[in-house]
């Protein structure tokens, strides 16, 4: 299996872009009304001195650039939340968060208590820095989450995982955001791969980049702006796709029911009618949700 973590992660150091990620939901608790995305570890899980400026000058965060790239933030993530929660009404008690970064998705997923499992996979490095922020904010990881620190350089996906405890037999929801845009497309290709080999009604939720050259003149001028930014961060991008071969590609991997949201999609779905004009502007990002279907 290939890595899933950005090129800063696989050089042993934490994701720039995770950060601003992660900067991203804690500015929404605090500017946007009405809440999309309710998180009450958002801001905790920043570390106290970064919660504290975030507090005291969201508005820092809040430039013409930043608030569509925050509306995407919170999209994705409550596109992952009702999958999760879909998944966990159907059955399914595993939920795999790839490349999990700062992300709060499991205080938010459904309880322990029903027997959901929440694996978060991401590089040691990441997960050092996770729990050194956690430990500062008086934090500890949601019964039924366990963290899983794997350098999958190294190792591949499935002995990582069952070395945690996850059951391969059994169905589950993987979470998969702001990764692919960093990988290699032989990178994704092995990671559906082994999501399309487990069993019946798992499922996965990614977003990925579109591919320029496919994109109007606007977004095109705009994910390359992205681009030039997140590069200078030393954690370029390394993939984008055509959308209606990426739902093919899914298709002939086994995977049904494959949705595919786009920025209009996104924002009729979370940010219609809103006074104060949050959306998303999509700049070429899209978010797809996919089921393993039974076996052919």
């Amino acid at each position: 299996m290939s890595e899933t973590e950005p090129t800063a992660l696989a050089q042993g150091r934490p994701s720039t872009t995770a950060l601003m990620m992660a900067i991203a939901r804690a500015v929404h608790q605090l500017l946007d009304e009405p809440l999309v995305l309710p998180d009450p570890v958002a801001l905790p899980i920043l570390g106290p001195e970064l919660e504290r400026a975030v507090r005291e000058d969201p508005y820092r965060y809040n430039d013409p650039m930043a608030r569509p790239m925050r509306a995407a933030v919170v999209a994705r993530a409550m596109v992952a939340d009702a999958e999760l929660a879909d998944a966990a009404r159907a059955g399914v008690r595993q939920c795999v968060v790839l490349g999990a970064g700062l992300d709060t998705l499991a205080w938010r997923a459904p309880a322990a208590a029903d027997g959901m499992r929440v694996f978060e996979v991401d590089h040691p490095a990441t997960q050092a820095w996770k729990q050194e922020l956690m430990r500062q904010a008086g934090l500890s990881m949601p019964h039924g989450a366990t963290a899983v620190p794997a350098d999958l350089q190294q190792a591949s996906l499935q002995h990582v995982l069952e070395g945690a405890g996850f059951r391969g037999d059994q169905p589950a929801c993987f979470v998969w955001l702001g990764v692919t845009p960093y990988l290699t497309d032989a990178a994704i290709d092995g990671t559906l791969r082994h999501v399309a080999s487990l069993p019946a009604g798992t499922r996965i939720v990614f977003d990925y980049r579109v591919d320029a050259s496919v994109l109007p003149p606007f977004e095109r001028l705009m994910a390359a702006h992205m681009a030039e930014q997140v590069a200078a961060l030393g954690e370029p991008w390394l993939s984008g796709f055509v959308p209606a071969q990426l739902v093919q590609r899914l298709t002939a991997m086994g995977f049904t029911g494959v949705t595919d949201l786009d920025a209009p999609a996104l924002n009729a779905r979370y940010f219609a009618r809103r006074k104060d004009g949050l959306q998303t502007a999509g700049g070429g990002l899209r978010v797809l949700c996919a089921r393993v279907g039974e076996a052919r």
